[in-house]
């Protein structure tokens, strides 16, 4: 990079500033941020930093007029590094992404977040600099607002949650209120009449629609005791809200859990106050990963092709980037899949 900044106090920025820094011509900055040939590497990482040192971007009118497209997917998720490689879902929610993206020769942006605000500033730097052609949204919130800031930008993206959440944005989402329902229907028809969920972040949409259809289903059914706990989705988080039913003088029958990592916590508490499973207690976990399929007795669970979900959300996005209308209506609702953990309860 030769000479110095030609961009004094005060003035903004030109694309004729980022090329004099890094001693090339225009085309060759609009080259090397397009991502077209003409440019070897050396000269590409140039204008990048000259770029950089002058604040310099790309605007959006420029990156419509160049029309060249990235097959980058951005995903923000706002949760702790450590939680995330535990957690099952998303390792497969992601590889499902991962597997259509592949397939255009595309791939996946991935960056952890605190909150929905700083996740808004992530996309909004990510669609502005050309990093990605559309986002995946998820964990959406009551009065979200990512879906009416991102729409602002222009954004393409497809909404992973209920539509009653999600601003209008292409979304794509499991009947979770059916789903629970289907649970608890089938916890009472094997006679138990006091059954707890242990559930997951209270902030999630998705966490509320559950607990509501199992405060429906509860009243529907007459059950003489029903209660939920909210975790963070966490085993040590599971563990402890599955002590504290299981210690109380009316214990539940039956459990619930609203993941797979707490409801295997919660099979390890049962055992750790003498309680055999299913005989005192029954558990039925959600999602149906490999890990309900380890544990002895092996889960039941409400199972759910989230690989095969990861995927559909790729292709609905992919349609929307396409210029394309992408499928409306939920994916394959859970569905029950019974084994050791649940048998009526001992009278």
């Amino acid at each position: 990079m030769t000479g110095p900044s030609p961009a004094g106090p005060g003035h903004r920025p030109t694309i004729k500033d980022v090329a004099a820094l890094a001693g090339v011509s225009k085309g060759a900055v609009s080259m090397a941020f397009n991502g077209r040939p003409g440019v070897s590497e050396a000269t590409r990482a140039r204008v990048l930093a000259a770029a950089g040192a002058l604040g310099w971007e790309p605007s959006l009118s420029a990156r419509a007029l160049s029309g060249s497209r990235t097959d980058t997917v951005g995903l923000a998720i706002a949760r702790p590094a450590r939680m995330l490689g535990l957690e099952p879902f998303y390792m497969e929610f992601i590889s499902g992404i991962e597997s259509v993206l592949a397939d255009r020769g595309g791939a996946l942006l991935l960056r952890l977040v605190k909150d929905a605000d700083e996740e808004i500033g992530v996309q909004r730097a990510w669609w502005r600099s050309r990093q990605v052609s559309g986002s995946v949204l998820v964990d959406f919130r009551k009065d979200d607002p990512r879906a009416s800031e991102l729409a602002g930008l222009g954004l393409p993206a497809v909404a992973v949650g209920h539509p009653s959440l999600t601003g209008g944005l292409p979304s794509a989402w499991t009947d979770d209120a059916a789903a629970v329902g289907e649970a608890v229907r089938y916890l009472a028809a094997l006679g138990h009449r006091r059954i707890a969920r242990v559930g997951g972040a209270a902030e999630l949409g998705h966490t509320a629609i559950r607990a509501a259809a199992f405060e429906a289903a509860a009243h529907e059914l007459g059950l003489e005791q029903w209660s939920s706990i909210d975790t963070d989705f966490s085993g040590t988080q599971g563990a402890r809200a599955t002590r504290t039913l299981l210690a109380s003088p009316h214990r539940p029958t039956a459990v619930l859990y609203d993941n797979d990592l707490t409801a295997v916590a919660g099979l390890s508490v049962a055992a750790e106050m003498g309680l055999s499973v299913p005989r005192d207690i029954s558990l039925l976990a959600w999602d149906d990963s490999q890990l309900c399929r380890l544990t002895r007795p092996e889960l039941s669970a409400m199972s759910h092709d989230v690989f095969g979900f990861g995927a559909e959300v790729a292709r609905r996005l992919l349609t929307v980037l396409d210029g394309g209308q992408p499928e409306a209506g939920p994916v394959a609702t859970p569905v029950l899949t019974p084994r050791g953990s649940t048998a009526p309860p001992r009278h």
